[in-house]
């Protein structure tokens, strides 16, 4: 199926691993020209290499902390135009409401929930000048079913979900589309950061992390690539009519006794 990207300027936050690479691959093999913005140049720069080998785009890289207000800032002057941007930098720790100093809430909160708003802020007048554009926030399953363990994570992931949806509302009006997507567990190494914390609580032994993902619809977690390619259809204009939605991606979980 021809999703009509080729020749699109795709911006990725936390696109150096995990979910933000699968994406960055998935845009490239559409023929997108790929930004990549991360916090490790090393680290951007070994992602750049493997997108490139996916396809022949042209692949930058731009190495900051999103969680500062300047360099978001920073980010937008060097890469005033785009065409989609991909929201998915964030890193916000499990634990219980007693376990999270609110100094590391404010810091989690800083690069997810306010550093999503704030480049929507920077790019969405963009976007609506030009009448185009696409804006997708990768959220999480934990905004729809909060749970004590990832208080911190569900708290912010619910506050996004709002947000997109209210965007998404009024982008319509300006041609643009605004939507998200929420993963349940993925397999990527911050699955196994969080289910160490988890077991650690559970058990007592973050060792038995494993322990605590059984009992997955399918047997297993979602893969990161699931998430990238519903990434780009998404965001193509063969799902021109999906806006101010969230898409829940649990295999059903949600909805098992």
């Amino acid at each position: 199926m021809d999703l009509s990207l080729a020749g699109r300027r795709v911006l990725i936050t936390g696109g150096s691993k995990g979910i933000g690479l699968a994406c960055a691959e998935a845009f490239a093999r559409e023929g997108c020209d790929i930004i990549l913005a991360g916090r490790d140049p090393a680290t951007l720069a070994s992602a750049a290499d493997a997108v490139r080998g996916t396809a022949q785009v042209r692949v930058e890289t731009h190495a900051a902390d999103l969680s500062r207000p300047e360099a978001r800032e920073g980010l937008h002057a060097a890469f005033p135009d785009l065409d989609i941007l991909v929201n998915n930098a964030g890193a916000i720790p499990s634990g219980r409401l007693q376990d999270i100093p609110f100094a590391r809430w404010q810091q989690a909160w800083d690069l997810k929930v306010l550093g999503y708003i704030h480049l929507c802020q920077l790019y969405y007048p963009g976007m609506e000048a030009k009448r185009a554009g696409v804006i997708l926030n990768i959220i999480g399953m934990a905004g729809r079913a909060p749970r004590m363990g990832y208080i911190c994570g569900g708290t912010g992931n619910a506050a996004l979900i709002a947000f997109t949806s209210a965007l998404g509302g009024a982008a319509q009006e300006a041609g643009v589309r605004v939507l998200g997507i929420n993963p349940a567990a993925t397999r990527t190494a911050r699955m196994e950061t969080q289910a160490r914390v988890n077991a650690k609580l559970k058990f007592g032994d973050e060792d038995r992390w494993a322990e605590t993902l059984t009992g997955l619809p399918y047997g297993r977690p979602i893969e990161a690539a699931e998430i990238a390619d519903l990434s780009v259809f998404l965001a193509s204009p063969r799902a021109a009519y999906v806006n101010g939605t969230v898409v829940d991606v649990d295999g059903g979980g949600m909805f098992r006794g």
